[in-house]
């Protein structure tokens, strides 16, 4: 269990010191994996394919980015209280 908890406290390290490249990274997959299901639907224009990925993509980076906010926010939290009991 302590193991699981230095792993989630690692992640989380990371993705408050990289907060743009984790969004960017998870745009990019986003975007992939929604041309790769839409080029496997044979009835779409091309151009239709295309903007639904476009908003697929958008959708998952603002989830990235209230996810980017959350994290920040319980930083900031985890760090005043800190700052408290250090007094």
């Amino acid at each position: 269990m302590a193991d699981a908890k230095t792993q989630f406290e690692s992640v989380r390290k990371w993705v408050v010191e990289h907060k743009l490249r984790t969004v960017g990274c998870l745009w990019l997959s986003g975007i992939t994996g929604s041309i790769a299901y839409n080029w496997s639907r044979p009835n779409m224009k091309t151009s239709v394919k295309i903007i639904h990925a476009r908003l697929h993509a958008q959708a998952l980076t603002l989830a990235a980015l209230a996810g980017a906010a959350v994290v920040e926010y319980y930083d900031h939290k985890m760090s005043d209280k800190a700052a408290e009991q250090r007094r």
